[in-house]
């Protein structure tokens, strides 16, 4: 599979994102950034994690091509679990984590899964579908007591952090190769030009055949500085002006 990929930080801190494709899948990890004066339990920050993960990902994905995607992050998240060192406590429900969207060509099937509130976007004769892993939207507040509370629990949400059961949670599925027509993955950095700046996914995968993937993230920045103001959820008040932004897209062959 022929991926691009761009990936920015969104201010002058280390870049939270983290990105790695091959011939035969690609992943976005989006960090979570750790509110200030929060005690993690952990001595590394989010930017360590997602590049760990990451690394761990890919022995995982190597060494089990075949594997459901859910186990492979599983073996992964058991393995970030070691390279803390002894030096963290893992039970802490602020630890640093990561949202996931990874995509996995099998045979004649494209395998996909999503953790969190990063997304992989795919077209076909059926049209665009967007898989997205909406439960962060739902909680019932979000103060740092009840997101921790609900974090990687029944009712809650689900993110990549210290317990390898979170990955049985992730929302996974497949999609017939052939009649693949163009992939998307990103972190919420991207698709906040959806959510908050009314494009639709046919136009960002525009952006990206015509101009390469950072252009994507041009257009981003530009949306931020321009208006402002609609980045807000309802019942949540207004999000960062800039986000670390990823994505990663098959491009067609020419």
């Amino acid at each position: 599979m022929d991926f691009a990929f761009a990936t920015a930080p969104g201010s002058d801190r280390p870049n939270e994102d983290h990105v790695v494709v091959s011939a035969d899948w690609a992943f976005v990890l989006d960090g979570v950034t750790r509110p200030p004066g929060l005690d993690t339990g952990c001595v590394h920050g989010p930017a360590w994690l997602v590049r760990q993960l990451g690394d761990c990902l890919v022995g995982a994905l190597t060494a089990a091509p075949a594997a459901p995607l859910d186990r492979v992050l599983a073996t992964a998240i058991d393995r970030l679990r070691g390279r803390h060192g002894g030096r963290c406590d893992l039970s802490n429900p602020h630890s640093p984590s990561s949202t996931v969207a990874m995509v996995r060509a099998a045979d004649d099937q494209v395998d996909y899964l999503v953790l969190c509130d990063s997304s992989v976007v795919f077209e076909n004769a059926d049209g665009r579908t967007v898989v997205h892993d909406d439960r962060t939207d739902t909680l019932p507040a979000y103060d740092r007591h009840t997101v921790a509370r609900l974090r990687n629990r029944p009712g809650g949400f689900w993110v990549a952090s210290t317990d390898p059961a979170a990955a049985a949670e992730a929302v996974t599925g497949r999609v017939a190769r052939s009649g693949l027509r163009r992939l998307l993955l990103c972190t919420d950095g991207v698709s906040r030009l959806t959510e908050f700046f009314a494009l639709d996914w046919a136009e960002v995968f525009g952006i990206a055949e015509r101009s390469g993937p950072g252009a994507v993230i041009d257009t981003v920045r530009r949306h931020e500085t321009g208006r402002p103001e609609l980045l807000a959820r309802p019942g949540r008040g207004p999000v960062k002006q800039h986000d670390d932004a990823t994505l990663a897209v098959l491009l067609p062959r020419p």
